[in-house]
């Protein structure tokens, strides 16, 4: 794993001797149990998680504590999962790089 914050002085110190495996990407990654999936991707070195809707363009960790949407991947099949709130889990299966739907074109699409 590359480097992290392991002795923080208002966060105490973190166990990172309880390490789980997941996959990104189809790639095996390592993180510390109960971090978020967005510490231990950037951890690792993943800074793009996802691409814009409409351009395209590279997305990746943003706010970092729930409000901006966009660090959103596919955890378990299940899409549109933020990583900045998903305690790593062993075995599970992350994806990114996908264009997410957007709401508004769609409902609109439906609804006119």
């Amino acid at each position: 794993m590359t480097s992290r914050i392991i002795n923080h002085p208002v966060l105490d110190k973190v166990d990172d001797t309880d390490i789980v495996t997941f996959t990104y990407n189809n790639a095996e990654i390592h993180g510390l149990r109960n971090e978020s999936l967005a510490a231990a991707l950037l951890a690792n070195n993943i800074r793009t998680l996802r691409v814009h809707e409409e351009s395209g363009t590279p997305r990746g960790i943003y706010c970092n504590i729930g409000h901006c949407f966009e660090c959103r991947v596919t955890v378990n099949g299940l899409q549109g999962v933020r990583a900045c709130l998903t305690p790593v889990q062993e075995g599970m299966t992350v994806s990114s790089g996908e264009k997410f739907l957007t709401p508004v074109k769609d409902w609109r699409s439906n609804n006119e």
